[in-house]
């Protein structure tokens, strides 16, 4: 590694091996070689005088990518496109003269771009699906565990660790669907020409239509792509970039929420993120846990979502037929949204995979606000023991107040249930009080809730992606 000039962290600290290859020079400039092999082969098909040998050539040299003269010539030419024609020529002499044949820029790198975008959602699909399996996991096993729910972080109606972990996943349950739309959307620009009109190929096809038609279907199929866009000017429509980058930014939104969650449950004691035994949480203060990867999360998400915003722009402003401001652009909101969502989704895996529930912590907790949720179910009692139900609210109200101020001004215990207990008007013990304090009698159906939802919603989606399943991850730092 280089240590006097910038490097990316995406690829240095958070991206994986595999995603990095899919947006390295290397997959692009074989794919480009892919291509070109795939346009002579369909040229030669459709009667274009190309030989075998010619082909051969062009496959056996598929896979060495001779820089250096790509590079040299760029400097020359300033065109990368036709400084890799040039540099696939000098290791085929025999094809030389055939290689990009009728082609502009951009059936190489449009294609190209198509193709990685491609292999990069289905890697992106991997993960996520093994985000939801762990969830899945997670949300069986405490499917029973009561703790206290929270709106507006304020103490709730208690449910359950489980349930609330269907939330984290029925967001990322919405992201599959979008995800796998986008990936059944996915065509190739096909050969198109400088325009879109396909007229050099008209013009190499000597007016056969029919042939040019049939040329955008047989390169796609050797691309492994069932179609071609129907229209385009030079390029696909950037609106593509668009759609994928918004799929990466919606997965990004539901790894930040859970990332919130975790680090609001950690500060809590309630429910803690993997902490590996030599990990320091703090430079100053030894004994701290912070929550790095959740953290960490949300920041990779924030950068996803805020990148999502440059293919937008870049699609709403292109120009008729083409334009060439989207380039550079390109070249950084793709590839990096793709690196970031990769890091993410790899850290929700790890996080996932090892969270760590502390039940005694989060019951104790729910118990100290239970007397007050349970004072409905209290006050019925007594109504049905002989109490007046109006008579009965109001000094549960005043009870309440008095045993708010005990927890929140003097520091003590919640004792609403001794100061009920010691009214005549309730005619109930203390015993009698206590029993009603089991917290599973106020979790509703929550149980029940995520047996239902992973029996009829998610086990059928990770039936139908198995062969996904089982993705191991190693987070860098």
């Amino acid at each position: 590694m280089a240590t006097d000039r910038y490097s990316s962290p995406l690829s240095e600290r958070y991206a994986s091996k595999e995603m990095q290859y899919i947006f390295s020079q290397d997959k692009k400039f074989k794919t480009w070689r892919k291509l070109w092999i795939a346009l002579a082969e369909t040229e030669k098909e459709l009667g274009i005088d190309i030989t075998d040998e010619q082909i051969q050539e062009l496959k056996d040299h598929a896979e060495e990518i001779n820089y250096e003269d790509a590079k040299r010539r760029e400097k020359e030419c300033r065109h990368d496109v036709m400084s890799h024609v040039y540099a696939y020529g000098l290791l085929c002499p025999k094809a030389k003269g055939i290689i990009h044949l009728g082609a502009t820029s951009c059936y190489v790198g449009d294609n190209t771009d198509i193709i990685i975008m491609t292999e990069g959602l289905r890697l992106v699909k991997k993960k996520l699906v093994n985000v939801i399996a762990q969830l899945a996991n997670f949300a069986d096993q405490y499917k029973n565990q009561p703790t206290l729910a929270f709106t507006h972080f304020q103490p709730a109606q208690p449910t359950t660790v489980g349930k609330r972990a269907t939330l984290w996943m029925n967001e990322f349950m919405l992201d599959l669907e979008d995800l796998d739309y986008v990936l059944s959307t996915m065509k190739l620009l096909g050969s198109k020409g400088t325009t879109g009109t396909q007229a050099s190929f008209l013009e190499l096809f000597e007016g056969d239509h029919e042939k040019c038609k049939k040329a955008d279907q047989l390169i796609a199929k050797k691309m492994g792509f069932s179609d071609t866009f129907p229209v385009s000017g030079q390029t696909y429509s950037r609106k593509v970039d668009t759609r994928v980058l918004n799929v990466l930014a919606g997965i990004a939104a539901s790894a930040h929420k859970f990332s919130n969650d975790i680090r609001l449950l950690q500060h809590l004691k309630e429910i803690e993120e993997p902490f590996e035994k030599q990990q320091i949480g703090s430079s100053a203060m030894a004994y701290k846990r912070n929550p790095m990867r959740s953290e960490r999360i949300a920041s990779l998400a924030d950068y996803v979502m805020v990148t999502a915003l440059n293919p937008a722009i870049v699609s709403s402003t292109q120009w008729f037929e083409r334009t060439l401001d989207d380039s550079a652009n390109k070249r950084i909101s793709v590839p990096e949204s793709f690196l970031a969502i990769d890091g993410i989704l790899d850290l929700c895996i790890n996080v996932t995979d090892g969270l760590k529930v502390y039940d005694k912590v989060l019951t104790k907790r729910l118990m100290s606000e239970l007397p007050f949720m349970a004072t409905e179910n209290i006050m019925m009692d007594a109504v049905k023991a002989g109490g007046d139900r109006q008579e009965l609210h109001e000094k549960i109200r005043v009870l309440s107040m008095q045993a708010g101020k005990n927890v929140k001004e003097e520091g003590g215990e919640n004792n609403l249930l001794e100061l009920i207990a010691a009214d005549p008007s309730f005619n109930m013990t203390l015993e009698d009080l206590q029993k009603s304090m089991d917290p599973s009698r106020y979790v509703g159906r929550a149980p029940e809730q995520v047996t239902e939802y992973l029996r009829e919603v998610v086990n059928p989606v990770l039936e139908e992606n198995k062969d996904l399943l089982g993705v191991s991850v190693s987070i860098n730092v």
